[in-house]
């Protein structure tokens, strides 16, 4: 039978610049339509699902053809909005679109055939596990690489371990249940299954049962259970159901599944399989949104009446002022007129008590999108927004609270994208490709669906502001808390002087251990701060100094006293430590700087009878960590509450009375030219968690610079004056807002070789950019994963055709490493870099 002359350009999950031309089979043409997954062959052995871009009739002239193997769908599973949104992100962030389409779609959704290495999380989460299994140095290195990168291919595992071939470690680690292994073109997402129960085709009357119930006068537990299932499908009366779940039978007849066998056996009830939805099904009552106050009723309007004119409005409203009111006065609008809306997150902790709030008005209508949930449930939510899924009892979801990936979702009628803390650095994505700045695509991904963007938060990065301030966004402010409670009192401790009268007790002033304590006696709980987690940033020996580094990367191991392991938090090589210098032997070993984890051993000796916990990467690792903590601290439970940068953003509990930043000049210190607007944003953030509903909060920021003017202006509640310093840095040095920032990366494990690459692309850039470029130089970590790396700065004026000036670097990155001795180089482009 002849060919059809019907080819598909297909978009694949590879980091290629290109589509890839494939033939339709005859018997599938008819089911090739664009954004449905095709099977491929792709190379001589990988097999791929790529995504059906287009169709058409024009065979290509310069290779052969191969066929499409199969078509996945029925029904296309990328809308036109969302190729839009994908063709942008590749061509604003540099990537190519097989990588979008990686970090698009759930892993459920891919197919590809290689073996990947997967960290078994539930497996962690029993502390039995641990005290009953001994790992060696060669599986914590891969462990905790694993804890790091999520995944990893066995490529990428020999290369870790050193190893030409890493099998037998795996194997032991994946007997141990410490792993779960990944196969190749497994259907990565099948249904969940229940079984439900249901009377046998011929006992339809009342007298048909009778006779069933009388001949098991001697099985009385077995008539005991039929009569509670006919009650349950209230059998012979007009709402009769047909069938019940039988896990929901069990429970209400404290029976078990033997006595349902005994029924099966005797023909009295048949099961089948239904498949059924994984996700929350609450039944709880939903009340209406709460009457607004006279502060957020006049943001309210004044946001309404904006968005008649602009598209992105910034509500900039102090801590604690009652914004999530006003979204969700603005959700119930917008969901009322058949739309949907994105409320989108910087962190997953946030969603704990967002999640609560949001569903006691609009109940099951709210779904929640991020990295905890597992493969399947993400499939589910994928299929519930594309209104696709058949699944029992699956509620239909208006509003998706997610963080950054949830921007890729199928949303066909989306109405409202409310960022909050659209201030927040975890909205931009780092590795892999593509690099993208989550507020920044939400407020392009909302211009293609013709939906309103609304900006929230108490500290707005300057280009928000600078936005709003210069009439490209409408501005709305808020600047009184909800219920007038007053702002915290904020008071310095000054760490130099404390040290200088030799009053410090480890790394705490006296002024925070007295409120510490103050606090403690009257039944309050506090917040401490330190953005570094792990117990101490390095360890020295006294005798030589010398410090343990990682062998991959040019950085200091840090110290986890828990686990007692020396941990790189780049490639997450570990060893255990052994209490003597690898150098001298010498065991006069000493912590240096600290983390959470130390502040927290330190802590429980000053304050034995103080519940403490921690809430950071190490402890918030399980699905459900975050919501366990918060949810703790809210109930009481806790304390003290340390944390990284999780606890400063955007979380109510009403008891907190104190909070403590323990190392200001951590952040102030940091080399970085956004180093002042984030530590301005993180402080004043923290510091809003104090007295948020019944009382005046108090706040200590301890740090040796206390005449530092960013120190000044979070005192102050100075926002504007942070702003117009900073604005005034950044139009003298040329950085953003009025300057666009592209960092270039070049990655090899040879130093000259990286040189050289380096020192030739750069001089090309200065020619095409007249010499707006810094660079190429050697960041302050020069080496991770065993690759050296330089780094080119390129700023480019807004005035400028950005679009044409990046494609062309994007071009001359592609002729160096057409050159022999570059092929190995990588070029690794962030544009918009945080």
């Amino acid at each position: 039978m002849p060919k059809t002359n019907l080819f598909a350009d297909l978009i694949l999950p590879v980091p290629l610049n290109q589509f890839f031309t494939y033939h339709v089979p005859d018997d599938m043409a008819e089911l090739c339509v664009s954004g449905k997954r095709a099977v491929v062959q792709f190379g001589r052995k990988k097999v791929y699902s790529a995504i059906i871009y287009r169709t058409h009739y024009n065979k290509p002239t310069d290779y052969k053809t191969k066929d499409i193997l199969s078509i996945l769908d029925n029904e296309a599973i990328i809308n036109k909005f969302q190729f839009k949104f994908w063709e942008w992100i590749a061509n604003y962030y540099l990537c190519t679109l097989g990588e979008v389409y990686r970090a698009a779609l759930p892993a459920g959704l891919k197919l590809e055939s290689h073996t990947s290495i997967k960290y078994n999380t539930a497996f962690f989460e029993h502390d039995e596990n641990l005290k009953s299994l001994n790992f060696s140095e060669k599986e914590n290195t891969l462990l905790n690489a694993l804890q790091e990168n999520k995944t990893l291919k066995i490529s990428e595992v020999n290369e870790l371990l050193s190893l030409k071939s890493s099998l037998n470690h795996i194997k032991l680690l994946y007997d141990k249940g410490a792993i779960e292994i990944e196969e190749s073109l497994n259907k990565n997402y099948t249904a969940k299954k229940e079984s439900y129960l249901s009377l046998a085709k011929n006992l339809q009357t009342d007298d048909d049962l009778n006779t069933v119930l009388e001949s098991l006068n001697r099985a009385t537990m077995q008539k005991k259970l039929l009569l509670s299932f006919l009650e349950q499908i209230k059998f012979g009366e007009k709402d009769q159901v047909q069938e019940i779940s039988k896990k929901e039978l069990l429970h209400l007849t404290s029976s078990n599944s033997s006595i349902i066998k005994e029924l099966e056996k005797k023909g009295i009830l048949q099961t089948n399989q239904k498949e059924i939805s994984r996700l929350n099904i609450d039944n709880e009552k939903i009340i209406e949104p709460k009457e607004l106050n006279k502060a957020q009723t006049e943001a309210y309007k004044s946001v309404k009446e904006q968005f008649k004119a602009k598209e992105i409005v910034l509500l900039h409203g102090v801590t604690s002022s009652g914004k999530t009111e006003i979204y969700i006065h603005l959700i119930n609008e917008i969901i009322k007129k058949g739309q949907q809306v994105l409320y989108l997150l910087p962190e997953i902790a946030l969603s704990t008590q967002l999640i609560y709030r949001l569903k006691k008005h609009f109940g099951n209508q709210v779904g929640v999108y991020h990295s905890k949930f597992n493969d399947a449930e993400r499939v589910e939510i994928w299929q519930n927004i594309q209104n696709s899924s058949n699944l029992q009892n699956q509620p239909q979801y208006k509003i998706i609270l997610g963080v950054r990936s949830s921007v890729f979702l199928p949303y066909a009628n989306l109405g409202l994208i409310i960022i909050d803390e659209e201030h927040e650095n975890s909205f931009k994505q780092y590795n892999p490709a593509p690099r993208y700045q989550a507020r920044d695509a939400a407020l392009v991904l909302a211009q293609i669906h013709g939906a309103k963007t609304l900006l929230g938060t108490a500290t707005p990065s300057i280009e928000s502001y600078f936005n709003a301030k210069t009439g490209k966004y409408g501005l709305v402010e808020l600047n009184t808390r909800y219920q007038d409670i007053e702002l915290p009192e904020i008071f310095i401790a000054d760490i130099k002087e404390a040290r200088r009268k030799k009053q410090m007790k480890s790394h705490f002033t006296p002024l925070l251990l007295e409120n510490i304590e103050h606090t403690l006696k009257n039944n309050s709980q506090l917040i401490l701060f330190q953005n570094r987690r792990g117990y101490a940033p390095y360890l020295e020996c006294t005798s030589c100094n010398a410090i343990p580094k990682c062998k991959h990367c040019d950085v200091s191991l840090t110290y986890h006293k828990h686990t007692n392991q020396l941990v790189c938090h780049y490639c997450g090589y570990a060893y255990t430590n052994k209490g003597k210098c690898e150098e001298c032997a010498s065991t006069s070993i000493q912590t240096r700087g600290f983390g959470t984890e130390k502040v927290e051993d330190e802590l429980a000796i000053f304050f034995p009878h103080a519940v403490i916990k921690r809430m950071d990467l190490d402890t918030t690792r399980g699905k459900k960590a975050h919501e366990q903590i918060i949810h703790e601290f809210e109930a009481g439970n806790i304390d003290i509450l340390i944390g990284t940068q999780m606890v400063t953003k955007g979380l109510d509990f009403d008891n907190v009375s104190l909070v403590g930043i323990l190392d200001a000049d951590q952040m102030l210190n940091f080399p970085d030219f956004r180093a002042y607007e984030r530590s301005y944003q993180l402080m004043a953030q923290v510091s809003g968690r104090a007295g948020r509903k019944n009382k005046r909060g108090k706040v200590i920021i301890q740090t040796s610079s206390a005449k530092n003017v960013i120190i000044r202006d979070v005192i102050n509640n100075n926002y504007k004056n942070m702003f117009t310093e900073q604005l005034a840095e950044r139009k003298l040095f040329k950085y953003p807002p009025f300057y666009r920032l592209i960092y270039i990366t070049l990655r090899h494990k040879n130093k000259q070789v990286l040189d050289n690459a380096a020192a030739i692309y750069a001089q090309w850039l200065k020619k095409l950019f007249n010499n707006n470029i810094l660079g190429p130089e050697y960041p302050i970590i020069n080496r991770t994963h065993d690759l050296y790396m330089k780094s080119i700065i390129i700023k480019l004026d807004k005035s400028l055709n950005i679009n044409s000036l990046k494609k062309n670097s994007h071009y001359l990155s592609k002729r160096l490493v057409e050159n022999q001795q570059f092929k190995n180089v990588q070029i690794v482009f962030d544009v918009d870099p945080m």
